[in-house]
Parts: C-alpha cells; structure tokens; sequence
C-alpha cells in the first residue's frame, strides 16, 4: 500500500515508484522465504517443526487463519506504528481494530483461496502447478479481489470512515486507475516472487508462510515510511 499518485503522475509511474521503494525489502522478504522453504525439504529438523506448523494449521482449520493473519497484517504493524514517535498519530485505536479485522477476515478469504487452488489445480508443488497458480493469483485474484478491497478498506480509514469521502473518491473517473493500479504494480515485484516460493509448499503450510512474508513486509513499510515520507 506503499504507492500514492499524485495529481500529475500516471498511475504506472506511481506504481513503478512504489516497486521501486519496495525492492529491498522485497528481496530479503523472498530470500527468507526461500531459505525457509529450502530448509523444510533439505533440514530435517526444519522440515520437523514447520511440519508440526501444518498439523496445528490442519487442527484448528480457519481458526488459525483468522487469528494469525489478523495479528500478522494488522495488529502487529498498527502496533509498530504506535510506538514510532513519528508515526503514533497516523491511525486512531478506532482504524487499528478495523484493519486487523479486515486483515483477520482475509485469512479466512486466502484460506478458501488456497483451499480453492488446490481443488482446482492440483495439490502439488511442480514447476507446472505452481505456476497455473501464480498466474491465478496474481492475475485474476488479486487485481479482481485482494488489492481492489484492501483499497477500499484503507481509503475508508483514512477517510476517518467516512462513507460520503470515500464513495465520492470511487464515483470519480477512473478510480481503479488512480487508487488500485499503482498499489498493484507496486506489490508485483514483491508477490509474484514469493508466491512463487509459498505455492511449492504443501497447501497446509502456504497460509502460514504468505502470513510470515505479509508481517514482515508490512513491518518493514511501517519502518520505511516513518523514516521517509512518501511520495
């Protein structure tokens, strides 16, 4: 969510600002993904502990997700930003509960998503399958569903939730263009690559990993925006 157009950019150049900025930390988001997904088919005690990860996800079903991706997307990084002197003052308590719970109700979504993949696809995790499902998710899920609503969900907090400023915000022209098109070229150049890395897990672990990439990402955000303005 790290790219804002301005009146005079075009939406691609805001989006192509934002990879930009995103890069670093994307890279060392995808390496510890990597590593990671490397240790649990090489490391036997690795491939030990996030296997027991899997049967706690498998035991508790959706439960798991909405708890761990509300904490990881949303409750984590508020909290970040709340005891950054520079940052405290962005989001109330209000707008915090209310990105948690949208980020603990899109671990429900992503686990029906990847449930979805899975039935549809295939469960394996060859070069084959993971690609179909990349393409999936990042051409068809998120363009049509994930980043549309995440925007729509932020620009209403930072509307302070006002209904009126942000259905005027998307009756304006080319709303998609100008609010959702940057965020997702921006996003491109972290998530095709780590979703590349979570859909050669098993389904089980791919939750747990994407929630593991979205805090740490988010945190890193929340590090670099209060450092530099954006924009």
């Amino acid at each position: 969510m790290s790219a804002v157009t301005t009146p005079a950019e075009a939406p691609w150049h805001a989006g192509l600002r934002g990879a930009r900025a995103n890069l670093a930390p994307g890279l060392a988001l995808q390496l510890f993904a990597l590593v990671l997904v490397l240790a649990y088919y090489h490391h036997a005690p690795t491939h030990e502990a996030v296997s027991k990860l899997a049967e706690l996800r498998n035991r508790t079903g959706v439960v798991f997700g909405v708890l761990s991706t509300g904490l990881c997307g949303g409750l984590l990084p508020f909290f970040y930003l709340k005891i950054q002197p520079a940052t405290r003052r962005r989001y109330t308590w209000a707008q915090g509960a209310t990105i948690t719970a949208f980020w603990a109700y899109k671990g429900l979504e992503i686990g029906l998503w990847y449930r979805l993949l899975a039935w549809g696809v295939g469960e394996g995790t060859g070069p084959a399958t993971v690609a179909v499902k990349v393409v999936l998710d990042q051409f068809v899920y998120c363009p049509l569903v994930a980043v549309p609503t995440t925007v729509l969900v932020y620009e209403w907090c930072e509307h302070r939730f006002s209904g009126a400023a942000l259905a005027a915000d998307c009756k304006a022209p080319c709303w998609y263009a100008r609010r959702v098109l940057p965020v997702l070229i921006s996003n491109f150049g972290v998530w095709i690559p780590a979703v590349c890395i979570i859909y050669a897990l098993p389904t089980a672990l791919q939750l747990p990993l994407q929630n593991l990439v979205l805090c740490f990402f988010t945190l890193l955000l929340a590090h670099m925006s209060q450092r530099k303005p954006a924009g």
